[in-house]
């Protein structure tokens, strides 16, 4: 305002200083001037707070799908396992073949925990591991029993064998999509590394020769029927206990652990049948407590969790139309 005169000038904001005490609207230049001023400290404020939630959403991602060397290690070693037993079966040593694939129970049942430990969760962490168990517990087993004792029965026991890798894929598969759907008490039919327990543990039982003699001639057929129940059951809706509640673990009493050591020492005696009796309880532990749901009126919790995930989805369906 260097060429204004300072008459018109103390003119001027005396008027404005009349405007302001008086209620009288002020000129539109002042109030345009006003308004821009105002939006352009909003914009301001808006951009640095958009800036940082930019760079927070951009720092989760880069962390999300970063690559992690110590759960990603253990996933390696169970794949290896896995192909080591694969290589295992093709030179005839089953024993070692059925032994690697406990060896990537293992290793896969530690990732996971390692991850969660160690604060290292990741997308790519996810995926790799869902990849490896498709190998280890379904491409590894049914190659090794095929290889056992499958091949003796031609075209049928390569179907077999193919049927349980196909179910297990398509039981990953379907635990990937269900992921925050079904409840973490339960899994939504058998896991892959149980039903490949099952099998394997069949395997070891055999070459240790604890299988009956009246039982040897019909071998090859046995193995037919875990095979084939191992893989349907990992697609069914039946519940299996997962363990994941320590709730349950927290309140358990003092004869549990008695029994836990008892059954250690008959483990330690005979391990592989052992083992394979296990495996053989939780494999149909599934359709018992699905029975016994439905003898007591109660809701499958597998059914019961998708049927409240698909009610929630058609309403929020509704809710978007409306």
């Amino acid at each position: 305002e260097t060429g204004v005169p300072l008459q018109k000038r103390d003119r001027r904001h005396g008027l404005r200083a009349v405007a302001q005490t008086q209620g009288v609207p002020r000129p539109r230049v002042i109030q345009r001037t006003e308004r821009i001023t105002k939006e352009m400290s909003n914009n301001n404020a808006y951009h640095r707070e958009s800036l940082a939630s930019i760079s927070q959403r951009r720092l989760s991602t880069v962390k999300s799908k970063s690559i992690y060397v110590l759960p990603n290690a253990f996933t390696a070693a169970a794949l290896f396992s896995a192909f080591y037993g694969i290589i295992a079966a093709m030179n005839g040593d089953f024993y070692a073949a059925a032994i690697a694939v406990f060896f990537s129970m293992l290793f896969d049942g530690m990732d996971g925990r390692v991850a969660r430990l160690t604060h290292t969760q990741s997308e790519f962490g996810v995926q790799m591991d869902s990849l490896a168990d498709a190998v280890s517990f379904g491409v590894a087993p049914g190659l090794i029993v095929y290889e056992y004792t499958l091949k003796g029965l031609g075209k049928l026991g390569w179907a077999i064998a193919f049927i349980y890798c196909l179910c297990a894929i398509l039981r990953l598969a379907r635990f990937n999509c269900n992921v925050g759907v079904v409840s973490k008490n339960y899994f939504q039919g058998l896991p892959s590394p149980a039903a490949a327990a099952l099998v394997c543990g069949f395997v070891w039982l055999g070459v240790e020769g604890k299988l009956p003699e009246w039982l040897l001639p019909y071998q090859s057929e046995i193995a037919a029927v875990v095979t084939l129940y191992a893989g349907l059951t990992m697609v069914s809706n039946a519940p299996f206990f997962s363990g994941k509640s320590y709730a349950v673990v927290r309140t358990i009493p003092f004869w549990f652990v008695v029994v836990f050591a008892l059954l250690f020492i008959v483990i330690s005696s005979n391990t592989s049948l052992s083992v394979f009796v296990l495996f053989c309880i939780y494999a149909l532990s599934g359709f018992a407590y699905g029975f016994y749901c439905w003898w007591t009126g109660r809701p499958n919790p597998i059914q019961a969790d998708i049927a409240a995930a698909l009610a929630a989805e058609a309403e929020e369906h509704e809710d978007t139309q409306h």
